[in-house]
């Protein structure tokens, strides 16, 4: 899988986990995660976010499968956890033969893959964060880079799922470019690199969950942020954002196509502002207009009745957002209408 010999397999996994530096990147030095905003700026944010939670009213939820009482410290242990598995937002820098571009393709495959065999969602997020964690420690030849990609989701799949696809479906997924053995050791050169580490990912999907309390869970909003959660992940800009800012971001600007606000049952329920959201709000529309993007895999599978048809109304949003009509409040088609 990557450009190593035997005997470094073997190395890597001896007790203690000892690596060599030739293998592997740098740690980013100092603050890389985004926005980097002054610290000024950064109190002013929490002390909003603060008032605000002082004073919003919010309903119980009776619902016991929720486990309401117990919701608060669950998102506080989440909120530490997510900063322990950001990957390298530079790590590019260091490979050699692989780029963004080559990135968005493999991500583009493996959300087809992982819809082939209809894997629940946050699957597809721990297999991304796996590969581009990885990335961030190994440099990879670009001849093995998609056999990363798919053991990378073989693990997350193996983790998340009730009933995981086996290796030798991983094998067909590839058309047989890599062999049952080639796998399975990758499986287990990743795992060693990364020290085990996968339960840590916390997806934007349990934050989105949280969020949608604000509006009741309306499916419209939910189903539109669910495809501008997952454009995210084509767009390397976004390694530097947290999993959390993500989920706002995207039901931010799935407020902002369907003319709703950002209140302050949003604010409350997010713990972001509408100032902390905008520029990723603005990365999204960028993407969304980008030259060939509706090519991606991604948007054929959220332009199918059962997504609401989403990714193609998104995108003409988008394209009015820039065209001169600031990208006026559409309506995405209900269920009914499909």
């Amino acid at each position: 899988m990557v450009v190593v010999e035997d005997s470094d397999d073997e190395h890597i996994a001896e007790e203690g986990q000892e690596e060599e530096e030739e293998y592997m990147h740098d740690e980013p030095e100092g603050d890389y995660m985004w926005p980097d905003v002054p610290a000024k700026k950064r109190e002013q944010y929490a002390q909003e976010v603060a008032a605000i939670r002082e004073v919003y009213d919010d309903e119980p939820d009776y619902d016991p499968a929720m486990v309401g009482e117990y919701a608060e410290d669950i998102f506080e242990y989440m909120q530490k956890l997510e900063e322990q598995v950001m990957p390298n937002p530079d790590y590019m820098e260091a490979q050699n033969e692989i780029n963004w571009e080559m990135r968005q393709t493999l991500v583009d495959w493996l959300l087809q893959a992982h819809l082939r065999y209809h894997m629940i969602p946050e699957t597809i997020w721990i297999a991304v964060n796996i590969v581009d964690r990885f990335l961030s420690k190994r440099v990879v030849s670009l001849s093995k880079v998609q056999l990363v990609g798919l053991a990378a989701l073989f693990i997350a799949a193996k983790y998340e799922e009730i009933m995981a696809p086996s290796v030798d479906e991983f094998v067909g997924l590839a058309d047989n470019g890599y062999t049952r053995e080639e796998i399975l050791k990758g499986e287990r050169i990743i795992l060693t690199t990364l020290g085990f580490h996968i339960s840590h990912y916390c997806s934007p999907y349990s934050w989105m969950r949280k969020i949608s309390r604000a509006d009741n869970y309306d499916i419209q909003t939910r189903t539109l942020c669910k495809f501008l959660a997952e454009v995210t992940l084509l767009d390397h800009r976004f390694l530097r954002v947290k999993p959390s800012m993500i989920a706002a971001i995207g039901m931010y600007t799935s407020r902002a196509m369907l003319g709703g606000d950002w209140d302050d049952a949003f604010v409350f329920h997010s713990g972001y502002t509408e100032e902390q959201l905008i520029p990723g709000h603005m990365w999204l529309i960028e993407k969304l207009n980008e030259r060939g993007f509706h090519r991606n895999y991604l948007v054929k599978k959220y332009a199918n009745r059962k997504f609401l048809k989403s990714s193609t109304f998104a995108i003409k949003w988008a394209r009015s957002f820039f065209d001169g009509s600031g990208g006026a409040p559409m309506s995405l088609l209900s269920e009914d209408q499909l």
